[in-house]
């Protein structure tokens, strides 16, 4: 599909060398040539990648495991994998003190932030500006793989 492509574009070019280059359609047709090359380089990439899993996969999983060794469970049992579930969920309840420690020193230093508002620099101004903005894009990113990667709606 993409020589087809390709070729309809080729076509579209050589009916067009007579016109001049200021004309629009020149442009489009110049988008057009650039976005089916890229797409021919995207598709040969995802080719040498997908040969090179194929290749090296195997050797790299087996180097990972070894290198990991120290943190797989032998033998690998539902009660064991039910034990690190509970070592895991115990874990992060004890850290909740910690955790609601720190969140209550950030929220101080916001309000301290607050009140000498007037001695807050631009530079600073607009890093909070950025991260408020990151946020919001996280946000709306989550939003949409929550609706099912649709931008109009949930799904029934």
């Amino acid at each position: 599909m993409v020589s087809g492509v390709g070729f309809a574009i080729y076509e579209q070019l050589t009916k067009l060398e007579q016109l001049e280059p200021s004309t629009p359609h020149l442009s489009i047709v110049s988008i057009k040539i650039l976005m089916a090359s890229k797409l021919q380089q995207l598709q040969s990439k995802a080719c040498q990648a997908s040969k090179f899993v194929a290749r090296n996969g195997t050797a790299y999983y087996k180097q990972l495991l070894e290198e990991n060794k120290q943190y797989i469970q032998e033998p690998a049992t539902i009660e064991k994998c039910n034990e690190l579930s509970k070592q895991l969920f115990f874990t992060r309840l004890a850290s909740i003190p910690g955790r609601t420690e720190s969140f209550w020193k950030e929220l101080d230093y916001v309000k301290n932030l607050w009140k000498h508002r007037s001695e807050v620099k631009v530079e600073d101004a607009g890093i909070a500006a950025l991260f408020g903005l990151e946020c919001f894009a996280w946000f709306c990113a989550g939003e949409i793989v929550g609706r099912g990667f649709t931008f109009t709606g949930y799904y029934p």
